[in-house]
């Protein structure tokens, strides 16, 4: 009842403000009338606020609020390998700041940093490493990866303080609804003020190369996962789904798999920091004014039809919600496009609107359709790993017979093409 979204909590609120206002009616001396009128804005303010909040279904209960609001989440994670990403690092901060025992059976989420060596961006990202990543039977097991993008305004906290990502994929692997793979969830914006949407602005912030490239890497070299490629997957919501829709495109050997909640798929003006500069004054900028080529190929329901047929692209999963039919609509509209190049492209039509509750509710199903794709390329790719590695340890065994000498006629030359 008095939760961010519950009745009692908008009722007090217009006691509160009525309240006030009988004060400002009835006070005789003008200081006090002043007072109680500067008074009533907070709850007028805050109704406001609750309305919004419970129009897109986000805060549900006063610790998502405080948390996501104040970075709580972020705050509260054990911060690894802050002086640099290396395996080694990451190694010995998760021996000293996490409990085997509880790790082999929840996983554990920590929060790191990456600092891009061509874009110099540093930026926070948050991992969840499944159960399975600390168990014997996974010791040489290189996981699947999937990177979660986040909405504007928002952080990566968001997924863990209001999606509950990390509370939902642990109970999937407990039902073996889904497969292990680690989730990573990288700052997309830089900062609540900015909306970059995860481009490379001509003339700014290269955000797509940090995000889709730098972020990869990172991660790659630092934990027991599978290089880029058909293990990984990208997937986000709102701003956060155009991001992995643009980003599954413009990479497509990068990624196996990209899921697209409530997404859109072509950019929109952009905030971006002034001269580029983290921390810069907020600007609304497009970001490809003048450049038609990159504005075409970074808005992917017109590219998607136009990445040349030889490259493999993505496999696509798309969520909306039902009563915002723009999203509905866009949805639909990629799905169509996209079945040119695949042969089902699945849209999960949910109740609700532009809303976290859609969003919370098509994460089960994404990660059921995603992760067994991911993990029978990763299995793949790590048995042909151990055949690999056992053919070149083998030592031959020595020859009584002097072994032959092989003639062999050299190929006719590849004609030039």
């Amino acid at each position: 009842m008095l939760g961010p979204q519950g009745t009692g909590f908008f009722l007090l609120l217009i006691v509160a403000f009525g309240a006030l206002l009988f004060w400002v009616a009835v006070a005789k001396q003008v200081v006090f009338r002043v007072f109680a009128a500067c008074l009533a804005f907070i709850p007028a303010m805050m109704f406001g606020v609750a309305a919004v909040n419970k129009y897109y279904d986000y805060y549900q209960t006063w610790g998502a609020a405080f948390s996501d609001l104040s970075g709580g989440a972020a705050a509260g994670l054990p911060k690894l390998a802050a002086g640099g990403l290396t395996q080694k690092k990451i190694q010995q901060d998760l021996n000293r700041s996490t409990n085997l025992v509880e790790d082999q059976q929840f996983g554990t989420v920590f929060a790191t940093y990456v600092t891009g060596p061509k874009t110099h961006i540093r930026r926070e990202v948050l991992v969840y490493l499944p159960p399975q990543y600390f168990q014997t039977a996974y010791a040489h097991y290189k996981f699947p990866v999937i990177e979660l993008l986040h909405g504007s305004p928002g952080d990566p906290s968001a997924w863990i303080n209001v999606l509950d990502v990390t509370t939902d994929f642990l109970t999937l692997l407990t039902n073996h609804q889904a497969d292990p793979a680690v989730l990573i969830m990288p700052d997309t914006d830089g900062g609540y003020r900015y909306a970059l949407q995860c481009l490379n602005d001509p003339t700014g912030v290269q955000d797509m190369t940090f995000v889709a490239r730098e972020v990869p890497d990172a991660i790659t070299a630092a934990l027991r996962v599978q290089p880029p490629g058909k293990s990984w997957g990208i997937a986000g919501y709102s701003e956060g789904g155009y991001c992995a829709a643009n980003i599954a495109l413009n990479y497509p050997g990068d990624f196996g798999a990209a899921g697209i909640l409530s997404g859109y798929f072509a950019p929109t003006p952009s905030q971006v920091p002034l001269g580029g500069k983290p921390g810069g004054k907020p600007i609304q900028k497009n970001v490809f004014a003048g450049y038609p080529e990159l504005l075409f190929k970074n808005s992917p329901a017109e590219y998607i039809t136009h990445v040349p047929e030889g490259v493999e692209i993505p496999q696509f999963w798309l969520a909306a919600g039902l009563a915002d039919k723009g999203d509905v609509e866009a949805a639909q509209q990629f799905q169509q496009l996209a079945e040119f190049r695949q042969v089902t492209v699945p849209l999960d039509l949910i109740p609700g609107g532009h809303t976290g509750s859609v969003w919370r509710a098509a994460l089960a199903p994404m990660f059921t359709w995603m992760t067994p794709q991911l993990q029978a390329t990763a299995k793949a790719a790590s048995l042909r790993a151990a055949q690999h590695a056992h053919t070149h340890t083998r030592t031959p065994k020595p020859s009584a017979t002097k072994a032959p000498v092989l003639h062999v006629t050299p190929p006719a030359k590849r004609p030039k093409s």
